[in-house]
């Protein structure tokens, strides 16, 4: 069943455009489109037990807390369905795509105490699905048919249909590495279990799931899983750094870019001495955009950022991660810049995921090495449409030059 939900912000707007108009600015209706999705697999959701093989995937909210939402996500489908949920793979992948793979995934909720001490019957196969490495086949059954909510609103995430859930059920033995099940049983902080199956090569999303489920640390406990993939992000990106700081600079400065889901990434890598910052806009007529776009920013210097990233949030840890990688990888340190310039075509929020990969694709695409920073500023401004003076005077790493060169570079930009 789907289900229409109306706002009244922006019920008028709504209301005379009729999704024809695109009176908000965006090339396509962001609630059209989510609604052309949800019609489209409606037929498969008219039923109250949903047998099918899930990716495998959990989802732990966080409203409410310490009481949270927490449940499997089951499509109606059998067969290898791990693409549902991979974000880490959907790099040929649309919007459009994202959002029907979400929107086949039924969450069979129930209310949990996140403290694990006594996990009954459910929850144990809750727990055994995350651990599992491929599709399991799995039952749920709801309490009424899954309700698909639309929102009319271009800040709502895709969320996939769901209802109350009265039983869950494994038909089949989840896959669960031998390194895993030994993580999992051991007596491990939970920041010693990530980085160990990190450097084993398990995927991200599968630690993230493993957190999220309860599964890791000494005071176990579930985390909702928008704070587990920001958890899991920046305790790895932590452990890079120490590394990274031990490694030579290199030698010029590098540019890359790539665009990526209507995101542009633009990246400075500079040879000094290691910091981060990260510089996102989000332009007019975009998701969260203004008539008069503002840039924020994080940063950090070798030790790290102070507190949380309060602007740019988990898109931070996403993009740090990406960079830290491909140094850990070249052995080598640098002093970083990333630019994020959100357009009007990214017209749903998917999640950090496409931040991360992003990034990471940038990151395969030189654009070039260069002697100077003006030179290097002067080849990644090309690619971004927000003025670049902007960037520049946000800029915390370049305030941490010397101000006569940022102040001459600035002068020849406007001439």
């Amino acid at each position: 069943m789907v289900q229409l939900m109306t706002q009244l912000f922006n019920s008028k707007l709504c209301a005379l455009c009729k999704g024809r108009k695109l009176l908000c600015g965006r090339p396509t209706c962001p609630i059209l489109e989510r609604f052309r999705v949800a019609k489209s697999i409606e037929s498969k959701l008219n039923k109250r037990e949903i047998f099918g093989s899930s990716p495998p995937s959990i989802f732990v909210g966080e409203y409410g807390y310490p009481k949270v939402r927490i449940g499997p996500l089951v499509p109606p489908i059998e067969g290898n369905t791990s693409s549902l949920d991979s974000p880490l793979k959907w790099e040929d992948k649309s919007i459009k795509d994202i959002l029907y793979y979400r929107s086949l995934l039924v969450m069979g909720e129930m209310r949990a105490d996140v403290h694990v001490r006594r996990s009954g019957r459910i929850l144990s196969e809750v727990q055994e699905l995350a651990m599992s490495v491929k599709p399991v086949d799995s039952e749920i059954l709801l309490k009424r048919k899954p309700v698909l909510k639309v929102l009319p609103s271009e800040f709502a995430p895709p969320l996939g249909p769901k209802a109350e859930l009265l039983d869950f059920e494994l038909t089949e033995n989840p896959r669960i590495p031998r390194r895993a099940d030994y993580v999992v049983s051991d007596e491990l902080k939970a920041e010693q279990a990530i980085m160990r199956l990190y450097n084993w090569g398990f995927d991200e999303y599968y630690i993230i799931r493993l957190l999220s489920a309860g599964l890791l640390g000494l005071n176990r406990k579930l985390v909702p899983t928008r704070w587990s993939i920001t958890a899991v992000q920046d305790t790895i990106g932590k452990n890079l750094r120490k590394e990274i700081l031990t490694y030579p600079e290199i030698s010029d400065y590098e540019v890359y870019f790539h665009e990526f889901l209507s995101n542009r990434y633009g990246v400075i890598l500079m040879p000094e001495s290691y910091a981060f910052e990260l510089l996102e806009v989000w332009l007019k007529g975009s998701l969260f955009g203004s008539k008069e776009p503002q840039v924020i920013h994080d940063y950090e210097d070798f030790r790290g950022i102070k507190g949380y990233a309060t602007e740019t949030t988990g898109a931070y840890y996403a993009a740090r991660l990406s960079v830290l990688e491909t140094l850990r990888t070249r052995r080598r340190s640098a002093r970083a810049l990333v630019f994020r310039e959100v357009t009007p075509k990214y017209y749903a929020p998917v999640g950090v995921w496409q931040i991360r990969l992003g990034v990471k694709k940038a990151m395969k695409n030189p654009v070039g090495r260069f002697s100077t920073l003006e030179e290097a500023l002067n080849s990644v401004r090309q690619f971004l449409e927000h003025p670049f003076e902007r960037y520049l005077e946000k800029s915390w790493l370049l305030r941490l030059r010397k101000q006569r060169t940022l102040d001459d570079f600035l002068n020849i930009s406007r001439h």
